[in-house]
């Protein structure tokens, strides 16, 4: 027999987006339960590659409550931020159930239904706090490859010990596959092919960007003005939502410096190796498919998806499914919405709406309308 509880909220996920949403509900007195798929909290960052670094100085690591304990002009490894998250929850004793993956979400009347391999949760509202980066992408004609040719996911990659000797070909251009082209480049011959996403023209490292060119990136362009609610961030959106955004800490002179030399789209394989856009044919002994990921949400049973697989949400409220929320999506409400340090306005917003649900019921409104009413003043965006 499996298990069966009721709560008032199930949030899926203790990344940094769900452990910042339990951090809100908490402050506010509501129940709620964390599931998490990992063995520990951290996990998700734990498996990245080694040599790993995030974009973002220390001070803008931060979730509420606690600060990074780093120097803030530092940039923390992968590991430093899979501590911080694991401290995190054990600071503010979130009730996170490791080990539990959700395998279906569903609904049955007001109440949505959260399974789990051993137990059934029962809640008024669920808060889906997952990135769209869930299922790795590759194209179909991967497994055409010769068997004798090494192939990862960049979701897999670790460090150059994976790599046979011989060149590698990496597919994609972004920051993911311009970090990992430097790091090979070291010890292998390095094709790239992928359009180019562009980049931010300063140095993230130095003292002027840290003073003057990161504040007014992260905190200004990318959490104020690229946001749905602006001409220019609603391009932008759509722009990002298809091609990635730009090169953060890796410039095209870097990548030219380290001899990576940029090649056309690869199409697909000819006599178990992969063929060019021109044409050509590549004899490498590596490949890495830095090609992204789909956004994996297969198990949510519910009618809240587009053609592309995304969920339709405003500001991460699904959209005819009153008391179902996403957090974490790239660009849910602003660039910065998948960032550290965007992730906790839109955490706050959603946590107000699930109490302004709550009291809604309380006073005998319909949740439904409750949730499609405008939240006012209190629902606002958090600097």
């Amino acid at each position: 027999m499996v298990a069966s509880e009721r709560i008032q909220t199930v949030v899926i996920g203790a990344g940094q987006s769900g452990l910042s949403a339990g951090y809100y509900l908490a402050q506010l007195g509501l129940p709620f339960v964390m599931l998490d798929a990992n063995a520990r909290v951290g996990d998700a960052w734990r498996r990245r590659w080694d040599s790993l670094r995030l974009f973002t100085p220390a001070r803008f690591d931060t979730l509420p409550g606690m600060r990074f304990p780093a120097h803030p002009r530092s940039f923390p490894t992968k590991d430093q931020m899979a501590d911080y998250l694991e401290t995190y929850a054990k600071r503010f004793a979130l009730p996170v159930r490791s080990g539990a993956k959700v395998e279906r979400v569903s609904r049955n009347g007001r109440l949505y239904i959260v399974e789990t391999a051993d137990r059934r949760y029962e809640a008024e509202h669920v808060i889906v706090a997952m990135a769209n980066y869930q299922v790795p992408k590759r194209p179909s004609f991967s497994t055409q490859l010769r068997p004798d040719i090494v192939q990862l996911h960049s979701i897999d990659y670790r460090n150059p010990s994976q790599m046979r000797p011989g060149p590698v070909l990496l597919v994609g251009a972004g920051n993911s596959g311009s970090e990992i082209a430097m790091e090979l480049s070291r010890t292998h011959q390095i094709f790239m092919a992928g359009r180019d996403t562009g980049h931010i023209p300063a140095r993230i490292d130095t003292l002027v960007s840290q003073v003057i060119v990161l504040p007014i990136l992260f905190r200004l362009i990318f959490h104020r003005l690229l946001t749905v609610r602006t001409a220019i961030g609603r391009k932008a959106r759509v722009k990002m939502l298809s091609q990635g955004g730009p090169l953060i800490r890796v410039k095209p002179a870097d990548l030219t410096a380290a001899r990576v030399e940029r090649i056309p789209r690869v199409t697909g394989v000819r006599n178990g190796l992969p063929v060019l856009e021109d044409g050509r044919v590549l004899d490498v002994a590596n490949v890495v498919w830095c090609t992204g990921f789909q956004p994996g949400f297969s198990w949510i049973d519910l009618p809240v998806f587009d053609e592309h697989g995304r969920p339709r949400q405003d500001r991460g409220a699904a959209e005819n499914e009153p008391g179902l929320y996403f957090l974490g999506l790239h660009f849910l409400y602003s660039m910065s919405s998948s960032m550290i340090h965007g992730v906790s306005r839109d955490a706050a917003r959603i946590a107000r709406m699930v109490r302004d649900r709550v009291r809604a019921g309380a006073a005998g409104i319909s949740p439904a309308i409750a949730s499609a009413a405008p939240a006012g003043v209190s629902a606002r965006a958090d600097s």
